[in-house]
């Protein structure tokens, strides 16, 4: 799906996924963030999406799938801080920033505080606030809000089978219909090790700081409103566990974007399948297409 390449970062090599033409200045180019226990596979099906045309970028994060092994600093301001170097090794100006979930508070980061490097944001189903559970220990409060996600990374798996079979349990994806390619090589390409001793590959300290960070730092959990740049979000009436309450309610999309905005609400899916449901990436990749439709501020 992606042909992967190795960026220099501050303490070592960042792995991101290419999909379309090799990015340069003469045609659109997005640049994609995960989310907070996630990987670049998470775009697999939304880049399939795309036109042949657009170049497709997809990190992963500090703390992440080939990325893993990277030390801190963590935080939305480090994670900024590499996808400036990648759109440098690339030698862009503007970029389209598309982030889903978590990935959404660091693109946000990055059109607030370098307005120049990105033309129009994407937000999927994040970069908004969220409220910390009351009456919880710091260590407590980012598996109370992401749950199973992170709960696994404590976890060791006999077989990948076991570790599908964890997957399959978990309340936003127990419907086999929604079980694809994408989802199972998403899930394989987050498991290292040999059995009986698997296990994901996400970095637990880079998950707990980044999570704690979105929850106690403003500056990082409301850096959309400091965005100026076009945004197109999309959201979903679902939540991170299926539930039918939604991530992101209009109501606070209403008082923090304060740049031209275009909504869109994809109806049935939740959190997770978005992505990788074929009709939540082709609504992924429609946004990403008007995005890079949207003149660049920076004469790129």
């Amino acid at each position: 799906m992606f042909e992967f390449r190795s960026i220099d970062v501050i303490g070592g090599t960042l792995t991101v996924g290419v999909h379309g033409p090799t990015p340069s200045r003469d045609r659109a180019t997005v640049i994609a963030a995960h989310g907070i226990t996630a990987s670049s596979l998470s775009w697999s099906a939304v880049a399939r999406a795309l036109p042949d045309d657009i170049s497709f970028v997809a990190v992963d994060l500090r703390g992440r799938g080939a990325s893993a092994h990277l030390p801190a600093p963590f935080g939305m301001r480090a994670h900024c801080a590499d996808l400036l170097r990648v759109i440098d090794a690339f030698s862009l100006d503007a970029v389209v920033a598309a982030g889903h979930s978590m990935g959404g508070y660091v693109v946000s980061m990055l059109a607030a505080q370098h307005p120049s490097r990105v033309r129009a944001l994407v937000l999927v189903d994040g970069g908004f606030p969220l409220a910390a559970p009351p009456g919880l220990q710091p260590d407590q409060i980012v598996e109370a809000v992401v749950g199973p996600a992170v709960s696994r990374l404590s976890m060791t798996f006999a077989s990948r089978g076991d570790y599908l079979d964890f997957w399959h349990r978990h309340p936003a994806l127990v419907r086999r219909e929604i079980w694809n390619d994408d989802l199972e090589e998403y899930f394989d390409y987050d498991l290292e090790g040999e059995p009986p001793a698997l296990r994901s590959r996400v970095s637990a300290d880079a998950v707990q700081a980044d999570g704690l960070e979105l929850i106690v730092d403003a500056d990082a959990g409301r850096a959309v409103e400091d965005v100026r740049c076009p945004i197109e979000i999309v959201r979903v009436e679902r939540g991170l566990l299926d539930e039918p309450t939604p991530l992101i309610p209009l109501s606070i999309i209403d008082e923090l974007v304060h740049a031209p905005c275009t909504t869109t609400t994809v109806a049935d899916l939740n959190h997770y399948t978005v992505m990788f449901d074929p009709h939540g990436a082709a609504a992924v990749a429609a946004a990403i297409v008007r995005a890079t439709q949207c003149p660049s501020t920076s004469g790129a």
